[in-house]
């Protein structure tokens, strides 16, 4: 296995299951950040992760870090939390402040630099990257942002300005993803957050064949438009809120 150099007269990429164990998924490097290249690493279950300034790298781990909604967890303290929630929520509102926000919220530095913004925000311009944003009193707090394929999401970055702000905007849109016939999250690589949301692993021929799937598959009417979102009922019902401590 080795990694391969793209070619700048050609969006083919090299299978995913070429990709290097060491660094772990670690596939091709440059190219550049086109819409049409972007497309067509996601069709194949590749994403870019780099430095800013550095060459463009793209990858493909196995195993590869998911988040199926039904497994969504909420804790019991969240619950109580989201049952007196003091946010709002929205859907495409903004975009690009959401990006922004990714790349500020990060202490250990941040991948997302002025390339990767401008790249996914002219995908949100073509209407296949979108964000969800969290408000408070008018100011934004939390969101995410990521890649629409069909029935299957790619999750890019979240971040919190606002205690439980990020876990509020994945309990949404978890809600509003399912209900338009949506049914798996790509979280890429599992880290310690996503995980406390219920992300798990699976090797990565399996992502890819349901990838293949999930592509093919269109979510209801409307899913994507620019909206207000709404927390699920089912929080605020006495089934949901679990036994009293």
């Amino acid at each position: 296995m080795r990694v391969v150099q793209l070619s700048p007269h050609s969006l083919l990429f090299p299978h995913a299951e070429s990709a290097l164990r060491e660094p772990n998924g670690l596939l091709a490097v440059g190219g550049d950040l086109s819409p049409a290249r972007l497309m067509s690493a996601y069709r194949c279950g590749i994403f870019p992760w780099f430095n800013p300034g550095e060459m463009i790298l793209w990858w493909s781990p196995d195993p590869r870090a998911v988040l199926f909604p039904a497994d969504l967890h909420i804790s019991r303290s969240m619950r109580r939390f989201l049952r007196h929630c003091p946010f709002s929520f929205t859907l495409n509102h903004a975009f690009k402040q959401v990006v922004d926000a990714c790349a500020e919220a990060r202490s250990d530095g941040t991948w997302i630099g002025p390339q990767i913004a401008r790249a996914y925000h002219r995908l949100h311009q073509e209407g296949i990257a979108h964000s969800i944003e969290v408000w408070l009193g008018g100011e934004l707090v939390g969101g995410m942002y990521g890649v629409a394929q069909g029935r299957l999401f790619c999750g890019e970055s979240m971040f919190s300005r606002s205690t439980n702000a990020s876990k509020a905007a994945m309990v949404v849109f978890c809600h509003h993803f399912t209900g338009h016939g949506g049914q798996l999250l790509d979280c890429q690589v599992l880290n310690d957050h996503t995980a406390s949301l219920g992300a798990t692993e699976i090797p990565r021929r399996a992502f890819l064949a349901a990838l293949r799937e999930m592509q093919q598959q269109t979510l209801a009417e409307g899913c994507w438009q620019k909206q207000v979102l709404s927390l699920p009922p089912t929080l605020f019902t006495p089934a949901a809120s679990g036994p009293r401590p």
